[in-house]
């Protein structure tokens, strides 16, 4: 099943005026190598981890496009945001994720502690698709879904006045750095953090 390209929102560029269609948008059952051509239509980098987990990854987080159940029927685009806050801080971004969560429809936010007492914050969003779905309103949500994960990063950035480059692990690179620089030249990143995608 190919994807209509102007039945991708827009992330800023132009997008195609559609062409004429008899009949009503398809109705499929979603898989990864639909999402993976989604990606590739919005000309995000991308790979899959050693979990077999499609990601996206940006600078200070990832994005996972994840089909879990036993029958592969939910589908979740889950974000993983690098950046540590120390447990001392939770409370005041406890307030800013209640924030986010009253006032915008997704992704929803939530913390996670880590054994070492460090706060990160992951995004998520979820549909049920193994029934099938239209098309049209898969790949509008994957995309929608995509830019709000995005615009949550920058929204908390500017919410608790926070410095724009990801915290440094102790070698000085960024959290994620390695891994990243692997995932691009091997098409696969590896994941071994507390915060990875297992998390479901």
């Amino acid at each position: 099943m190919s994807i209509d390209p102007s039945s991708i929102p827009s992330f800023g560029a132009p997008q195609p005026q559609p062409s004429g269609q008899d009949g009503p948008p398809p109705v499929v059952v979603p898989d990864q190598e639909l999402v993976t051509q989604l990606l590739d239509q919005m000309e995000l980098k991308h790979a899959v981890d050693e979990e077999g987990d499609l990601l996206a990854p940006w600078e200070g987080f990832r994005v996972y496009y994840m089909f879990r159940g036993e029958q592969k029927e939910l589908f979740a685009v889950r974000a993983f945001y690098d950046r540590a806050h120390p447990i001392e801080n939770k409370a005041e971004l406890l307030e800013a994720l209640d924030e986010w969560n009253r006032e915008t429809l997704w992704p929803k936010v939530y913390t996670h502690v880590h054994d070492d007492g460090v706060v990160r914050v992951i995004g998520e969003s979820q549909m049920i698709v193994g029934m099938g779905v239209n098309i049209n309103y898969f790949v509008a949500m994957t995309a929608n879904w995509t830019q709000a994960a995005v615009g949550f990063d920058q929204w908390l950035v500017e919410r608790l006045g926070l410095a724009t480059d990801v915290d440094k692990d102790e070698d000085g690179k960024d959290a994620d750095g390695a891994a990243e620089s692997d995932a691009e030249a091997n098409g696969t990143e590896e994941n071994g953090t507390e915060d990875g995608p297992a998390e479901s």
